[in-house]
């Protein structure tokens, strides 16, 4: 990581923007450490959401008067800003309710059209089941089968028995950009491009990526690239899936109903232009509106700030940590986003969670929809503590007092 941190921004302030953050848990100060799994919502969002429903609340793309057109633009318009921010056309960018349903579109769209028996597909340890259980119902439908790419001591993806999977058989790629659990950073970039030189497709899970680094799909070459809003400080139940051009052309619509069409008759129907021949129904409109504003947000912020943010807390997180007692941390990629995943000897991950929220800390405990990665580590969960550039080094601080004071209530 490259990027360094601007002086001139006032991170207390930026802090304040998230309402959320004021409040007490358990007569305590929250200490949300729990962003992997859904990004804190900012003022502006919540302001932007409000809006819509009070001034401008119309559906789009279906009426002539001014509200139905306000509301239009205002949803395109958050089309294009999501392009802008990730360096896409916004006509390649399917809006969806997230990852999982990106990740879904490409495996009935695409994949289910596209294998056949014989066909591999490959994927890598490190998956969320969003990367893994579509891909299994493919593979049970088509004949296919799927290999998986090990990772090193390290928590890294082993590159070179990643590409010695890469036979003519494969047909398919799909990995995540950062893992959920370990924080691990995959060069996609590269694995693209090898991907690319034997004729694979590639997709990319970019949830945990999106909301915590510069993101210029357009420079990573993949194929398919998914991302999830509500973790980069958007509404829930927004997200996108960007695709090139001829794919989105090729691909039929994974379903079927109003806006998605130009023409229907009882002997056919005629299907709209990409991408809204995906977006079938009534859309999550003012939570696009709400994301639209998380990523004007995030780019007045500026992601090399937010990036530098992150790892300086990382770092002081990491090293505090490793000063607590029988604590194991999962995942030492050279490469790392701001995630920890980690067991203290002697307590389970639950009840370390548990006895962590009664002081005010929110941490995430369990498989984290990553069961093939637990079955590697040989444990059946793990802590999770996910920071963001909300967070504080003295909040670092006061959760790792705080896990000090649990354990030995543990011991």
């Amino acid at each position: 990581m490259n990027a360094s941190l601007d002086s001139t921004i006032d991170w207390a302030r930026v802090r304040a923007d998230f309402p959320l953050l004021t409040r007490k848990v358990h007569g305590k100060p929250l200490i949300y450490f729990d962003s992997a799994n859904t990004g804190q919502k900012p003022e502006s969002v919540i302001a932007a959401v409000d809006d819509f429903y009070r001034h401008h609340n119309a559906n789009v793309s279906r009426a002539v008067h001014a509200l139905g057109t306000e509301a239009t633009d205002a949803y395109e318009g958050a089309r294009n800003k999501l392009a802008k921010f990730l360096n896409v056309r916004g006509d390649e960018l399917v809006l969806c309710s997230g990852t999982t349903f990106a990740l879904n579109l490409v495996a009935y769209s695409w994949a289910l059209p596209s294998l056949q028996p014989g066909d591999a597909i490959v994927l890598t340890r490190m998956e969320h089941h969003a990367n893994i259980v579509p891909w299994q119902l493919v593979a049970q439908r088509t004949g296919a089968t799927i290999k998986v790419a090990e990772l090193n001591e390290r928590g890294e993806l082993d590159l070179d028995r990643l590409y010695a999977l890469l036979t003519p058989q494969v047909k398919l790629l799909s990995l995540t950009h950062v893992s959920n659990v370990l924080g691990t950073v995959n060069p996609v970039r590269e694995i693209c491009r090898e991907a690319r030189r034997r004729g694979i497709v590639t997709v990319v899970d970019g949830s945990q990526a999106a909301p915590h680094r510069v993101l210029d799909i357009a420079s990573i070459g993949c194929d398919f690239y998914a991302i999830t809003g509500h973790k980069m400080s958007g509404p829930t139940g927004t997200g996108a899936l960007w695709a090139r051009r001829e794919h989105l052309a090729a691909m039929p619509p994974f379903i079927g109903g109003g806006e998605m069409i130009k023409e229907v008759r009882f002997e056919g129907t005629v299907f709209n232009d990409p991408p809204h021949k995906f977006e079938a129904g009534t859309p999550n409109i003012a939570g696009f509106i709400g994301l639209g504003a998380a990523v004007d947000y995030l780019s007045a912020l500026g992601m090399h700030n937010v990036e530098a943010r992150e790892q300086a807390l990382l770092a002081h997180a990491t090293e505090e940590l490793s000063k607590v007692e029988g604590l194991r941390i999962f995942g030492e990629a050279r490469e790392k986003a701001a995630v920890i995943s980690f067991l203290v000897e002697g307590a389970h991950a639950h009840d370390l969670a548990t006895l962590l929220d009664l002081e005010g800390v929110a941490i995430r405990s369990g498989h984290h929809c990553a069961h093939p990665l637990m079955h590697h580590f040989g444990v059946a969960a793990t802590c999770r503590a996910s920071l963001a550039f909300y967070n504080t080094h003295d909040e670092v601080d006061a959760f790792v007092a705080a896990l000090h004071k649990v354990r030995k209530l543990l011991a």
